[in-house]
Parts: C-alpha cells; sequence; structure tokens
C-alpha cells in the first residue's frame, strides 16, 4: 500500500536513487500522461544488462530496463479511465510508470516483478514522483506463492512477446484476479496475443478492446490496444 514517506523513509529512498546511480549508467525520460509528466530514472541500455547467465538459467532477458510505449499508453488509460479506486496489481511492472500512474489515480498498487533491480528502480521511481513508497514484490508467473491475494483490477503492458508467454499470463491473470475483478493488458500486436486471447477465453473470460491508441515518438509507430479482461457471467 502507497503511503506518505516519514523523515527516515525519505533518507532511505533517497539513498536508493543514489545506489541506483552508482550501479547502472542511468537516463531520464518525462513521460505526460493524463495531465502528469512522471520522471523516470532508469538504466541507459537494456543490451547492457544481459546476463549470460541468466539467459543459460532461465531465458532471463532485462526487458523491464525499457520504457516501452505500451507502458505510455496503459498509465494515460488508467488515469483518463476514472475506474473505481481498489486494491491492484501490476504483473511486469518494470521501471514503474504504470504502477506511479495507477497510484496518482488512487489505486492502492502492489507492483511486482520478475527482477529485483526492475522493483529497486520502480521503489526509487515511486518516491521521486509521489514522495511516497509503493508496495512492490518479486513475482514468477510460472510459481505464483500461495499468500498472494486476489485483485480488483490487474493490469499489464507488453508482457506478450514471447510465445510462451500467452497461456503464462492468461493463467497468472486467473490466479490474481478477483471473481468480479477486471484485467486490462496493453499490447502492440506481439506475437503472442492472438494466443493469449484463445487462453483467457479457454479460462472462462470474456476479452474485449477496451481502446486502441497510435503511439508515435520519433521513428517509433505502433497502435496500441488495451484489452479489457473479464470472467465470463454464469447462469
Amino acid at each position: 500500500m502507497s503511503r506518505p514517506a516519514k523523515k527516515g523513509g525519505e533518507a532511505r529512498d533517497q539513498r536508493l536513487v543514489e545506489e541506483l546511480e552508482r550501479r547502472f549508467v542511468t537516463i531520464n525520460d518525462d513521460v505526460c500522461v493524463g495531465g502528469h509528466t512522471i520522471n523516470l530514472i532508469r538504466p541507459r541500455s537494456a543490451e547492457d544488462l544481459i546476463s549470460e547467465t541468466d539467459f543459460e538459467r532461465d531465458e532471463r532477458l532485462p526487458y523491464w530496463a525499457e520504457l516501452w510505449p505500451s507502458s505510455t499508453v496503459l498509465a494515460h488509460f488508467i488515469l483518463e479511465a476514472k475506474l473505481p479506486t481498489v486494491r491492484t496489481i501490476e504483473l511486469g511492472c518494470g521501471v514503474g510508470l504504470v504502477s506511479i500512474a495507477a497510484t496518482l489515480a488512487g489505486h492502492q498498487m502492489v507492483a511486482t516483478d520478475y527482477y529485483e533491480d526492475a522493483l529497486l528502480f520502480a521503489r526509487a521511481n515511486a518516491f521521486r514522483n509521489l514522495g511516497r513508497e509503493i508496495e512492490v514484490r518479486t513475482l514468477d508467473w510460472r510459481a505464483i506463492p500461495a499468500d498472494l491475494p486476489r485483485f480488483e483490477l490487474v493490469l499489464a503492458s507488453d508482457v506478450l512477446y514471447e510465445s510462451r508467454y500467452a497461456e503464462l499470463v492468461a493463467r497468472t491473470i486467473d490466479r490474481v484476479l478477483a471473481p468480479s475483478g477486471c484485467a486490462y493488458v496493453a499490447d502492440p500486436g506481439r506475437i503472442a496475443a492472438g494466443a493469449f486471447g484463445e487462453a483467457c477465453e479457454g479460462l472462462g473470460f470474456a476479452i474485449t478492446r477496451a481502446a486502441t491508441r497510435p503511439y508515435l515518438a520519433g521513428k517509433v509507430r505502433q497502435t496500441i490496444s488495451v484489452y479489457e479482461i473479464r470472467r465470463r457471467r454464469t447462469s
């Protein structure tokens, strides 16, 4: 849960920012969404973070370090949608843009990622933009811990970049989404998007396109779809 930073917390979070700036070559990005300007510190290059050991162990790549167009679109959507404020989880939070936007919209956030370093950046960026902490948690979609509760709102952006994630992401949403809850997944047309929709339907979800928005920034041209996913009502 987000909470006001105490004096000791401010000092700790400032030390975290300084630690990240020592460990990584960082850059700052201003992202304008929903009338807010969110300034994010992140690694300059995801390629610099590639670890052969991590890849050999579980094909892990540091996608978290990029600022993906889908996260910008989902952050804007969650600020503009005026949804009821609820307990919310983000799957694959990266450097924290969507979780920060959702906190600004009033939601009680739990930001999750597979990478510990991603969570450090998400914490640091929350402190820098919100002046308070957000709850973060390491999460492996292949092994959801039994103590993880269900959430009324689930958010994820650009998580379907490999075919094997279609079923995995669908099953993760099924595990963490409350019976009456809703998930929003932003996707730019990745390889697994079609199979993801089929996997969701197979698990008893209804999936609709809540929004389709163009993303234009420099040479980047994408069309981002935000999918709304709910459990089908049974009579």
